[in-house]
């Protein structure tokens, strides 16, 4: 993706989009029984814990002061547009710091990796390792061409964000579409071949992140390139 987004509107906004969502959304059928108050209460403070986790917000709050508050708004009192904004600037200066906490740690990391038998780095700052090569006497990927992969993305504690496995199959998607690292990385790949791509936070998702990856985090890819094919031509009328 290279949309990027603001993580403090999306903390601020959604619990409300949880809740407006119909409940084939949130993976609940509607004919079936909803849970028992307590239990329900527990997993919506677990929803917003593990919210604000994801996001980096996890030692600066004080969970009594968010007892209150959350005891207040059910008492039917309202937050005013100056706490709405005091709120956003909090979160805002919370992430980034967390984001610059990462970067740093990001660039660390890679001069480490950087020495590391086998690891190869490019201009960009890019670091990847060669499992397989695949078929060397094929032509590498353009940037407009449609590639299948198949991949898994972690943090540097091993945390896995992100896999194809989670997803239902490996829909073909264009080189140019990708996060730089990646089109960089399949510019350079054979059909067949396996790497493992050490993808520094801007050629990544950058100071903004993503749900699930926190700012400035330096990401991990095992990637294989499965197969790669030439964009269709647009049909003449």
């Amino acid at each position: 993706m290279k949309l990027r987004t603001d993580r403090t509107l999306l903390l601020t906004f959604s619990l409300c989009a949880y809740l407006a969502a119909p409940m084939w959304a949130r993976g609940q059928s509607a004919s079936e029984p909803p849970p028992p108050a307590d239990e329900a209460a527990y997993t919506f403070g677990l929803n917003m814990g593990q919210q604000l986790h994801q996001s980096g917000v996890t030692n600066e709050l004080s969970v009594d002061r968010v007892i209150e508050g959350l005891k207040a708004g059910l008492a039917g009192n309202k937050a005013s547009p100056a706490d709405q904004l005091q709120l956003q600037a909090f979160l805002r200066s919370v992430l980034e710091a967390a984001a610059a906490k990462n970067a740093a740690a990001a660039k660390e990391f890679l001069e480490r990796n950087g020495r590391e038998k086998g690891v190869k780095t490019t201009s960009s700052g890019l670091q990847y390792k060669i499992i397989a090569a695949g078929n060397i006497s094929a032509p590498s990927p353009q940037p407009t061409d449609r590639v299948t992969v198949i991949y898994r993305a972690t943090l540097v504690d091993g945390t896995e964000v992100d896999s194809s496995s989670k997803h239902p199959a490996a829909a073909p998607f264009a080189v140019n579409n990708a996060i730089r690292g990646w089109q960089q990385a399949l510019g350079l790949m054979k059909p067949g071949a396996k790497w493992r791509l050490f993808v520094p936070p801007e050629l990544g998702y950058g100071e903004a992140g993503r749900p699930g990856i926190p700012g400035g985090s330096l990401l991990i890819y095992d990637l294989e390139l499965l197969s790669a094919q030439p964009a269709p031509v647009p049909k003449t009328p």
